[in-house]
């Protein structure tokens, strides 16, 4: 029995708690899938699809793949910016030639920002209590 073979590029994103895994299938017919679900379906707000487009959208290749994404951890936001991080790494893998275009839209950049941890005697990392004068 021969093995089916799929070519997909893959590329691994992250953002704050969230990481993506993300494969892009080229010839197909542009449906984008996260956690097995239809995008518009998993996220809510539609920036957070925009968000996810934008390296599709910057290389002009919005409807040559197909994209499937794992995602776990975080929030939502967090989730679609990983998403799209991973979607320019596949590309990258895809088309060498791209990367120009997403370097100039920092689509290549991981996001270091994230959540600063809780110090001692503080209610969060720089909220303390209350002064009471008496």
């Amino acid at each position: 029995m021969a093995e089916l073979e799929f070519t997909y590029y893959e590329g691994i994103g992250r953002r704050k708690e969230a990481t993506a895994r993300v494969r892009l299938y080229p010839g197909s017919e542009g449906t984008i899938v996260v956690n097995d679900r239809p995008a518009s379906e998993y996220f809510g707000r539609e920036w957070d699809i925009k968000v996810l487009t934008e390296p599709l959208v910057a290389t002009s290749t919005l409807g040559q793949f197909s994209v499937s994404a794992h995602v776990s951890g975080g929030g939502i936001t967090g989730q679609s910016t990983a998403i799209r991080l991973g979607i320019a790494r596949a590309l990258l893998k895809a088309d060498p030639d791209s990367r120009p275009v997403l370097r100039r839209l920092g689509l290549l950049t991981r996001d270091p920002r994230a959540k600063e941890r809780k110090k001692p005697g503080l209610k969060r990392a720089r909220k303390a209590p209350q002064y009471t004068k008496r």
